[in-house]
């Protein structure tokens, strides 16, 4: 065997190690969870396990409105951000190329700004007035904290466009799709929105994955979530928050494979 190999190998054990494996300590310590007057499931390493936990977490009616609540505000998080990412990645790149590096800077924020004080702000500013919308009801609530994970995903989705928006000739396409008499909207909608889908689709899973696990805005905006769920059932139960962890890894990770399938859909079947 070549040492480059044997070094590949060596990181490939590393990364298992690293990553598999607290994976598998985690369903074996979430499967310990049995029924009350249940008889003793299969035996591993001495202990009965049963997979309780994951079927009790999936029948709680708090999670099923949880899951279902983050699920909704990741999709609506992921519209604003691509209704307002794409339009100025393509408007930068086809007519200001000057704003790039203020608007990346501004993009930035996010990822310099700490969490707790973007809330922070967020409530002193809209809930703690009386002429804000965002206070009159639950829905208004939701609809600030929405803005608020598409701010925080905003680093990601950008930085995903604009990699996209890069390895296409956006001047040439516009050119030509003005040629045909096509209006600037039907460009971006028909021309450059299929081309970037790819990239799109990477922001939207990374967009995905910061709404399931972040906890700090729906807490402090007092809003029942996933993550805030997540850290409830973890201080009052000793096996439903492993159970729901995993959960959340395999929905993050069925995500990843649907973009992985779109986007060889997307090679092999070019926009025409």
């Amino acid at each position: 065997m070549k040492p480059r190999s044997l070094f590949a190998w060596v990181i490939i054990a590393f990364a298992f190690l690293y990553f598999v494996v607290p994976l598998i300590a985690t369903l074996e310590y979430a499967m310990r969870q049995m029924p009350n007057g249940a008889p003793p499931g299969w035996v591993f390493l001495g202990k009965s396990h049963s997979f309780d936990a994951f079927v009790s977490s999936f029948r709680s009616p708090d999670f099923q409105i949880a899951l279902f609540r983050s699920m909704v505000l990741a999709v609506a998080a992921i519209a604003i951000g691509v209704l307002l990412v794409v339009p100025t990645v393509y408007l930068i790149r086809l007519k200001l190329p000057g704003w790039r590096s203020p608007v990346e800077f501004v993009t930035l924020l996010p990822l310099v700004v700490p969490a707790i004080i973007i809330v922070f702000g967020y409530s002193r500013l809209y809930l703690s007035t009386p002429w804000s919308p965002f206070n009159k009801s639950p829905f208004a609530t939701d609809v600030l904290l929405t803005f608020g994970y598409a701010t925080l995903a905003l680093p990601y989705m950008y930085r995903a466009v604009d990699t996209g928006m890069r390895a296409i000739d956006v001047k040439t396409l516009t050119e030509a799709a003005q040629s045909l008499g096509a209006s600037n909207l039907r460009i971006l909608i028909s021309v450059v929105l299929p081309n970037v889908r790819s990239a799109v689709l990477s922001g939207a899973f990374l967009t995905f994955a910061i709404v399931i696990g972040e906890f700090t805005f729906a807490s402090l905006l007092a809003r029942p979530v996933f993550g805030t769920y997540l850290q409830q059932i973890g201080a009052n139960q000793p096996f439903e928050p492993s159970a729901l962890a995993l959960i959340a890894f395999f929905i993050t990770w069925a995500c990843m494979g649907l973009i992985q399938i779109v986007g060889r859909a997307r090679g092999a079947s070019p926009a025409r």
